[in-house]
């Protein structure tokens, strides 16, 4: 079984969000692994207040967040790993998001069950794969969930992707989890994983 992450993992979110903030005035500065501090109003030095981040962030997952590009290489690989094994799409998304994401999901030929999440994903993570014998492997941008998914199933292998080529150079790395930011190598080392 193989648990994937769809933001800047699956799917293009920072440059469709910062797509979403062009039509509100606004624009998205990559210069930190971060997300309401890379927005900014044009010709700002400071960027915006953080709640008005997240208002934009719950307006983008509430009525857009179908609107943004596969990542190079996902929708192949899934399809190739969907062959070997069960894939399930845990996502931390408002739960307004649900019915948008999985249209996107599989508008795009990755019609797999989508579970959303909010806060750490080793809990649930957890209570997913005691339900499996097999192998199972985790992918996700996020060092704090892929080191909680570590942490509550040390068994399972852990992944590092960062699809948007503007974040990788800012994205932390930990030698606990392989960072592969090719899909394509990437489906190749979690079908190994899971094969073992």
């Amino acid at each position: 079984m193989v648990l994937i992450d769809v933001d800047e993992v699956l799917g293009l979110f920072m440059q469709g969000f910062g797509d979403f903030l062009t039509t509100h005035g606004l624009e998205m500065r990559i210069d930190r692994f971060a997300l309401f501090q890379n927005i900014y109003r044009p010709g700002a030095t400071e960027h915006l207040e953080i709640a008005q981040g997240k208002a934009l962030f719950d307006s983008f997952f509430a009525g857009h967040c179908d609107q943004i590009e596969p990542a190079p290489g996902a929708i192949e690989a899934l399809n190739r790993l969907g062959r070997h094994a069960g894939i399930l799409i845990l996502s931390n998304a408002p739960a307004d998001a649900e019915r948008l994401r999985t249209a996107w999901l599989k508008r795009h030929g990755m019609d797999h069950p989508l579970i959303l999440n909010s806060g750490p994903k080793g809990p649930i993570a957890a209570g997913l794969i005691a339900q499996t014998l097999q192998p199972t492997a985790f992918v996700d941008d996020l060092l704090s969930n892929l080191d909680s998914v570590a942490d509550h199933c040390p068994a399972t292998t852990t992944f590092q992707h960062v699809a948007d080529l503007r974040l990788r150079p800012f994205a932390p790395r930990s030698d606990r989890h392989p960072r592969i930011d090719d899909w394509p190598q990437l489906g190749e080392a979690i079908e190994a994983a899971i094969r073992r």
